[in-house]
């Protein structure tokens, strides 16, 4: 049932309302425990997070893949089919390892109610990924023992085979923290948050759009580039709510972020540059005509930066965008002459997002 407007779950709150009980206790995001008092709100913020995702609704059988089929058939040449198989190998089990590493880690660890409702909703998305990429794998590969090859890559594709374990081995670094109780408990916990933010939905992901436009920009699968759209939009929503959950940590606990947070940081995103190169190596391994091996490796040194600029730290690389058609993107309005339908958010947004800023 829809909420009235003058609901109170739906007005702004005031942190010096004289009539909202005072906190009993004070706490961290990362204190052991659930605390499940969202008034007065600790951690706004997620909330206001969490109802922009709500925003962002949209489903799958929204978007038609009948112009996809017909590019796949008569357009596309077999370099750029290859990237396309190889892009929707990796996508058919990214967002399942997000997911477990949702449920297993993050989850339990995010002390914070508003948090855990953003994560409840990007649990959900990810559900709609999956779905959203099984969707492209049937209509893409339509031989069945080359489908079942795509489904099962991280373990006989080796490029998405790396990038997976690079994901497993972050997954696996707390599976057995039950409960943050040391400083070095959560800095090992901020190592995994950031690692799923900033490596894999926000390098790997970003990494793996950059091919989707540069296919759109030749007029080609307008049915992937209008799903991959809504899938942007969900995905910075995870980085950015990952990010503020590591802002909030430095605003409460500054000690965490030292020399050693900082050196580790910036050593596990080179790892993640490597990583996604060897499979930018595979993807363009029959020459597509229009991206370089060289630019590649520069664009994810450019993204690298953007992460690391993020996360407080300065730029490592120095490097600018290689790839113009990824500044034509307006992530407030995806409609443009290779679209056939406007794929703007359903109920509004609120707030700023920058391709500029991501890319």
């Amino acid at each position: 049932m829809a909420l009235a407007a003058n609901d109170p779950l739906l007005q702004p709150l005031d942190s010096t309302d004289e009539a909202a009980p005072p906190l009993t206790r004070a706490h961290n995001i990362l204190d052991p425990g659930f605390d499940l008092t969202l008034r007065p709100m600790r951690y706004p913020q997620f909330y206001d997070m969490y109802r922009d995702a709500i925003r962002n609704t949209w489903t799958v059988e929204e978007i038609d893949f009948s112009d996809d089929l017909v590019d796949l058939d008569r357009k596309l040449v077999p370099a750029e089919r290859h990237m396309v198989n190889r892009l929707v190998a990796f996508f058919a089990t990214g967002d399942s390892i997000v997911s477990n590493n949702l449920v297993l880690n993050l989850y339990q660890h995010i002390n914070s109610p508003e948090g855990r409702m953003f994560l409840s909703r990007q649990l959900y998305e990810e559900a709609l990924h999956v779905q959203f990429y099984l969707t492209l794998l049937d209509n893409y590969i339509p031989d069945l023992e080359e489908r079942e090859a795509a489904f099962a890559a991280v373990e006989n594709i080796p490029s998405v085979a790396r990038k997976a374990e690079f994901a497993f081995k972050w997954i696996g670094s707390i599976n057995e923290l039950h409960r943050l109780e040391t400083r070095e408990d959560r800095k090992r916990f901020l190592l995994n948050l950031i690692c799923f933010a900033a490596c894999i939905e926000g390098l790997f992901f970003f990494a793996a759009f950059a091919y989707v436009y540069f296919l759109r920009s030749k007029g080609l699968l307008n049915g992937l580039a209008a799903g991959t759209n809504w899938v942007f939009r969900d995905e910075s929503g995870h980085m950015n709510f990952a990010f503020e959950v590591v802002n909030t940590v430095r605003a409460e606990e500054p000690d965490l972020f030292d020399e050693d947070l900082a050196d580790s940081i910036r050593a596990m995103i080179s790892e993640a540059i490597d990583c996604e190169y060897q499979f930018a190596q595979d993807v363009l391994s029959e020459g597509v005509a229009g991206m370089s091996l060289a630019d590649t490796r520069q664009y994810l040194e450019f993204v690298a930066d953007q992460r690391l600029v993020q996360l407080g730290l300065p730029r490592q690389f120095g490097v600018g965008n290689p790839f113009p058609f990824m500044e034509l993107q307006d992530v407030q309005e995806l409609s443009n002459f290779f679209e056939r339908t406007v794929s703007a958010y359903q109920m509004g947004v609120t707030g700023e997002v920058a391709f500029d800023e991501d890319f």
